[in-house]
């Protein structure tokens, strides 16, 4: 059975900056297919920044400028840096791996989840 363990999440301000993390078994990570997809309440798991079948990463719009997708192979370890957070950013943040698109019900794995509340 894969495993991601996801940490990272908390309360924020307004402006303030987060960083999560996800740890994959090597084989997983080493797919390079995994991305971070965020769930607000009520409304339907969405892509944030995905890695792409050519490596690439995929930003949502709402993640420009913001977010960054970033790789640490020595730690099986993916990160989703994120700056300027606002409101509408609560959610709650989902690591996913094997990822076949940007559609979260083309990843075959997926992490527990990590809770993001920007509130003052």
């Amino acid at each position: 059975q894969v495993q991601l363990v996801e940490s990272g999440g908390g309360l924020v301000q307004p402006g303030g900056s987060l960083t999560l993390s996800c740890t994959a078994p090597e084989e997983v990570f080493n797919r390079n297919r995994m991305g971070w997809y965020r769930q607000r309440p009520g409304k339907q798991r969405r892509p944030a920044a995905v890695t792409t079948t050519t490596g690439a990463i995929k930003l949502a719009d709402f993640a420009e400028g913001r977010f960054t997708f970033s790789r640490d192979n020595a730690k099986k370890t993916v990160y989703l840096r994120m700056n300027d957070l606002e409101s509408e950013d609560t959610a709650v943040y989902f690591c996913g791996a094997d990822c076949y698109g940007l559609n979260y019900r083309l990843c075959d794995y997926w992490g527990q989840g990590t809770q993001v509340t920007v509130s003052s």
